[in-house]
């Protein structure tokens, strides 16, 4: 059985990963230093001695308020982790790092793919971006396998995030939700999926790479509003809160799969719906 090492196992993906990774036969190992302490993720990454490593801990709130914060988690902590990495006796085999599909920013065209130049506009992307560039120094002692995830939700999402909040009221059957931009396109796809991308990038992933995981099927906020109308029965007034619209709103983000499907293949993305009735169903 090999041994993968996982960082961020009690976030909302990395809950959803563990489990698959355990019926796909792996003995994870989640990572429980904090990444910005060096000295304790070094010492619980050579005892753990990992076959694969998946680094999923981030904070990726885009409207965290300690922008410090950002990139001491996700630059340095990411750094610490690597530097741990580096200096086992045994390379792992593949170490997966999550970056995101923010990185790309505001672009004209879509599908976005890999060759599409990054333009982050938020600090969150920044420390995701910035974290691609440094793990790059890394590329010749580490197999890197990097992945910018589009949208993706689920049970157990935070409900900072639209999806899960849209979710709770419908739950709850609430009159009113106040939200931010209705005019923007997302992909809205299957956590289930996106871990199913991850364990199959581990064993066919190309070290170097970067591979976008999308499905390239945006879809509008209002039709996920409606979808929910529709599913539930229950009629939920939108109001739009002028504070809850960002500066430099990514209006539209919507991926290629072409790279992904051509390393692992086709992935089966659920419609919308099938993963909204599936977080209802469990009032998350």
């Amino acid at each position: 059985m090999s041994k993968l090492l996982l960082t961020g196992a009690r976030g909302f993906t990395g809950r959803h990963f563990a489990k698959a990774a355990q019926l796909a036969g792996y003995e994870v190992h989640p990572l429980s230093a904090d990444l910005t302490d060096a000295k304790a993720v070094a010492a619980e990454t050579a005892a753990a001695a990992p076959d694969f490593v998946v680094h999923l801990a981030a904070i990726s709130a885009v409207t965290h308020a300690d922008e410090e914060a950002l990139y001491r988690v996700n630059l340095f902590g990411t750094l610490n982790l690597l530097k741990a990495l580096a200096a086992l006796p045994q390379a792992p085999k593949r170490v997966l790092l999550a970056s995101s599909a923010n990185v790309y920013g505001n672009v004209d065209t879509s599908p976005i793919d890999e060759s599409t130049c990054p333009a982050p506009v938020n600090h969150y992307a920044m420390s995701k971006l910035a974290m691609e560039f440094m793990s790059a120094t890394f590329a010749e002692r580490l197999p890197l396998v990097t992945v910018r995830p589009f949208n993706y939700t689920g049970i157990g999402h935070d409900t900072r995030f639209v999806i899960p909040k849209l979710v709770a009221h419908f739950v709850r059957r609430a009159d009113t939700i106040e939200l931010g931009n209705l005019d923007v396109e997302r992909e809205f796809n299957d956590v289930r999926t996106v871990c199913t991308a991850y364990l199959r990038l581990l064993q066919l992933g190309q070290p170097g790479q970067t591979y976008n995981v999308c499905s390239g099927r945006p879809v509008s906020l209002k039709s996920a509003i409606e979808a929910l109308k529709e599913i539930t029965g229950h009629d939920l007034a939108v109001k739009v809160n002028p504070d809850f619209i960002r500066a430099n709103e990514v209006h539209r983000l919507c991926g290629n799969p072409a790279k992904l499907e051509a390393c692992i293949g086709q992935l089966q993305h659920p419609p919308l719906e099938d993963t909204l009735s599936w977080m209802l169903s469990a009032g998350a």
